[in-house]
Formats: C-alpha cells, sequence, structure tokens
C-alpha cells in the first residue's frame, strides 16, 4: 500500500517494449511505475502477462544510456560490503525515443527526490541519493578541487586580488536594496567573505554553502565577527544535494574560472538558481562575456618551438630522444598560456560570446561553439587567439562591470592564449575567421578546438575562397603559467639574442624581416 512520501510527484508508469534481466537471457514486456511506498521511492517493474514483480530502490539506483532506444538500470546492493556492488540489473527496452526520453527525465526527477528510509533532510543536511555533480564530475579531479579551494592560502590568493574582491564589495554596497531584509545564498562560499559582505549590506539571512573543508574555517572567521554571525548560517554540502529552509532571493557567487567557464562552476550556479532562487531574484553576477581577439607574438611562439628542442637530442646519455619530438612538440601547443599581456599584441578589435546567467541551461554548458569573424589591422602573422571575461553586477542602483582584459589592472585570473601549430598571414583589413569549439569534460574543464582561417584579399576576393587555415586542440585543465605581469615589447619584436637554438627556414628568415619593415612602417 503506497504511504505518503517526502517528495511530491505523482507516480508515472511506462509500457516498456521488453525488460531483460543481466543474470538472464530471457526478455518480456513490462510495465515501470515510479511510486513511493512506505516513504521510499522506487521503480517497479511488472511482467504484462504474470503477477511476477520486483522493484528497485531509486535511493541506490543508477541508469545508464546503451543507445537511443535502450538503457541498463542498476541498484546498488545493500547486503555487499563490496564498493560498486550491485544487487540487481535489467536492460530495458522502448519503442521509440520519446518514450526512452521521458523516462529518463522521470528517472532524474524521483532519484533527486528519493531519500533513504527513516532519514530527514534539517538544513545543511545532504541527501543520501547519488549527487548529479559526483554523476558528471570524476572522483579524483573532485577531489583534488575541494582539497586545493579547502586551503586558506589559495583563498588568501583571491582575497589579495584586490581588483576581484573590491569589485565585489562595490557592487554589493552600491547595491544595498538588493540585500536589504533579503534572503541571499552564498553559491560556493569559500572563506565567506562574499556572505559577510551581503550580511554588512544588510541581508536578512545568509546561507553560505562551501562543499570544502574551507565550510569549517568559513564558520570560526564568521563567528569572530559577532554583529553579523547571527544572520549568516554555514553549510558544508554540494549545492547539487543540500536542502535550504526557504527559497532565496538573491544568489551571490564567484564562479567564474579561466576562459570564465573553466572548472565548471558555472553550472553549480544555474543549478542554484533553479533549485533556490525565488522568481525575479538577483544573481550577483548576473552576465558573463567571453572576449576574443587574433594576436601576434613572435617571442611567445618561437619560445613555445624552443621547448620541445630538447627531444631532437640525437645521443642523450647514449639514448636517441627524436622519436618523441613530434609529440612534445605537440604538447606544449595543447596547453593555453595563461599570462598578462601587452594589448598592443592584438591585430583585430576584439569580439565577446554573452553567457547570460539567468537564463543559461545547465547543459548549455556541455557544449560552447563561438563562430569567429575578425578584420585584421595590421600586416602580420597571426599566432593564435586572445581571450579574456568580463561579468556584469546588474544591481537595481548601479551596474558595475569586472574585466580581465589585457591592460586593465591584472588579476588572478590573467589572460589566457591559444597558440596555433602553425601561424597564418594576414594583411590590414583582410577578414580572418574561424570558430572556438568548448567541450566540457569530467575533470572540472574543457578540450578546446580553435580553428582560424585568412580569406581571400584583394581584387577578386570575392570569387576566392579559404587562402590559409590553421587549428590547434588544447586542455583547458593543463594551462602554461606563463608570468605575473605583462612583458614590455619593443615597438617592433626582435629575433632572440641566439636564434640558432630554434632552425628556422630562410623562406621564414625573409618573414619575419618583412614583419619587422611594416611594423616600423606604421610607425
Amino acid at each position: 500500500m503506497e504511504a505518503p512520501c517526502m517528495n511530491k510527484l505523482k507516480q508515472k508508469e511506462f509500457t516498456l517494449a521488453s525488460l531483460t534481466d543481466l543474470t538472464s537471457s530471457s526478455s518480456s514486456p513490462v510495465v515501470a511505475t515510479f511510486s513511493c511506498v512506505d516513504e521510499v521511492t522506487e521503480l517497479r517493474f511488472q511482467e504484462s502477462e504474470s503477477a511476477d514483480s520486483f522493484s528497485f530502490d531509486l535511493s541506490s539506483a543508477q541508469l545508464f544510456k546503451l543507445g537511443a532506444l535502450q538503457l541498463v538500470c542498476v541498484c546498488d546492493s545493500s547486503n555487499s560490503t563490496k564498493e560498486n556492488s550491485f544487487s540487481r540489473g535489467v536492460v530495458i527496452k522502448f519503442r521509440d525515443e520519446k518514450e526512452s526520453k521521458d523516462f529518463c527525465d522521470s528517472f532524474e526527477e524521483w532519484t533527486k527526490d528519493a531519500v533513504t528510509k527513516g532519514s530527514c533532510l534539517p538544513n545543511g543536511t545532504v541527501s543520501y541519493s547519488s549527487s548529479k555533480f559526483d554523476n558528471k564530475i570524476e572522483a579524483a579531479s573532485a577531489k583534488m578541487y575541494f582539497h586545493y579551494y579547502g586551503q586558506l592560502l589559495h583563498q588568501q590568493n583571491m582575497l589579495q586580488d584586490y581588483v576581484r574582491t573590491g569589485t565585489y564589495h562595490a557592487a554589493v554596497m552600491e547595491n544595498r536594496s538588493d540585500f536589504s531584509g533579503r534572503v541571499v545564498v552564498d553559491v560556493g562560499a569559500g572563506s565567506g567573505i562574499l556572505s559577510m559582505f551581503a550580511a554588512l549590506a544588510g541581508a536578512k539571512h545568509v546561507y553560505a554553502v562551501e562543499a570544502s573543508e574551507m565550510a569549517d574555517y568559513a564558520r570560526k572567521l564568521i563567528a569572530g565577527n559577532p554583529l553579523l554571525a547571527e544572520r549568516i548560517t554555514v553549510i558544508k554540502g554540494k549545492i547539487e544535494d543540500v536542502e535550504l529552509p526557504e527559497k532565496a532571493d538573491v544568489l551571490i557567487s564567484e564562479p567564474m574560472g579561466t576562459l570564465l567557464v573553466n572548472e565548471r562552476m558555472l553550472e553549480t550556479y544555474v543549478i542554484a538558481r533553479d533549485r533556490f532562487l525565488s522568481p525575479n531574484g538577483k544573481m550577483f553576477p548576473t552576465v558573463g562575456r567571453i572576449h576574443m581577439a587574433p594576436f601576434a607574438d613572435e617571442f611567445l611562439f618561437i619560445e613555445m618551438a624552443n621547448k620541445a628542442l630538447f627531444w631532437q637530442h640525437q645521443n642523450y646519455y647514449g639514448v636517441d630522444l627524436t622519436p618523441l619530438y613530434g609529440s612534445a612538440h605537440q604538447g606544449y601547443f595543447s596547453q593555453p598560456v595563461v599570462d598578462a599581456f601587452d594589448p598592443r599584441l592584438l591585430v583585430a578589435p576584439s569580439m565577446f560570446h554573452v553567457i547570460d546567467f539567468t537564463k543559461m541551461k545547465e547543459e548549455q554548458f556541455y557544449e560552447i561553439d563561438v563562430p569567429l569573424k575578425f578584420t585584421a589591422s595590421v600586416c602580420t602573422r597571426v599566432h593564435g587567439l586572445a581571450c579574456w571575461f568580463d561579468v556584469l553586477f546588474d544591481g537595481s542602483t548601479v551596474q558595475r562591470w569586472f574585466t580581465t582584459a589585457p591592460g586593465a589592472p591584472t588579476t588572478h585570473w590573467y589572460q589566457i592564449r591559444c597558440v596555433l601549430l602553425q601561424p597564418i598571414h594576414v594583411m590590414a583589413g583582410q577578414e580572418i575567421t574561424g570558430r572556438l569549439h568548448l567541450v566540457a569534460h569530467s575533470a572540472q574543464s574543457y578540450t578546446i578546438n580553435l580553428n582560424l582561417s585568412a580569406k581571400m584579399w584583394g581584387p577578386g576576393a570575392n570569387q576566392g575562397g579559404i587562402l590559409q587555415t590553421s587549428s590547434c586542440k588544447l586542455d583547458l585543465k593543463e594551462p602554461y603559467y606563463r608570468m605575473s605581469q605583462p612583458q614590455v615589447y619593443p615597438v617592433a619584436q626582435e629575433p632572440p639574442a641566439q636564434p640558432q637554438d630554434l632552425q628556422i627556414q630562410s623562406d621564414d628568415l625573409e618573414e619575419v624581416e618583412l614583419l619587422q619593415q611594416n611594423t616600423n612602417a606604421q610607425f
């Protein structure tokens, strides 16, 4: 007999094409029902032509997709002490893709609300159901991530980024009307500094949610500020898992990573929006923009190429290293370069891609595709694409932007540059097109696929196609941290003092000389 359950979902049935037990070769049509029995949410399978049935406890069930019409559902063994042990598994087949999708959506809804029998979820308690975060992020990456942000030295590094911390403080204090008397949720609270800013602005109550060990330090820091402590509750847990006693009027967070999206914290930010933010609630920050522009930097390109020259040793203690030269060269160019660079290295006006945190769906962060189109302002060799970001705090009183642009005060994000394996030559006025394609992966970062092309320029260009193209594939998780401050470049870049370290073809030397002559002519 069904009993009242903690979740408010209505019982739902699906008629399956067939159901096959993993331990059996036989299959038969089955009706699958999501329901709540004795305060336990379950998925019940009932054979159409018999009274036989069995159930999976949704608090321990997992679903895997084999194809458009085929899934595998497994249930954890409650009696086994072995890790990753399952008591039963079934292969589910559907009649069409719509039924398959509806079943997956229902499974996600019911497992999210599934609670172990007899347990409750007071403020800050984490459910035992399978975490959405854990399902998409590999355990080793999550462990390292939370360990990193659980250390005070890294929190200090962020707090001492005065551009970052000062902008957040100003955005909150300039918009006191958005915080005064309001309920605020701090998403990924860290040290709790943003929670205390919200309390200083008059927030009615602040829920500071932090999954790392930093939550314990945040409690200690907040307790040491008694005038604020009574209005701040620190909750240790993931946003995807915790329960809060009330909806929020305001979300505040610092979810930005390198290239804005690195670490995939923005997904957690929009999950918090969907779970906890009241209709018409405020988000600080509100909108993010990824800015992009092609750049020319002969020094950087030669530096990257020189890194792999070690592997050209043909007699390194009697060993020929050259078989690995190609792989090493590819490896160095697969690292995005993180540094603060001189904006004069940009060879075209920048463009930007907008990410609206109030509207963006979590799934839209899994793959981000940006068409590129620029017009070169100088004659040069383009060595890659430079990127930076800014975010908007859209307050009711003041709209404040925070930027990481080259030439602006440097932040701990710096800027990022994707270096092409092969530069492309452009003339002033020539069109540069391409594509920046970001694909999320389970190590809390992105694979970057960059393609740049120079279209034919001059008389007859409207009849011509692509003149030259170059591409690269990079892992945003493994950047090359090059320097902490912008390097001072001369007006015309000169070749390194010892060019013999790099094998350059005579044609390339002529191109470098031509580049220098063109640059000098402009000044």
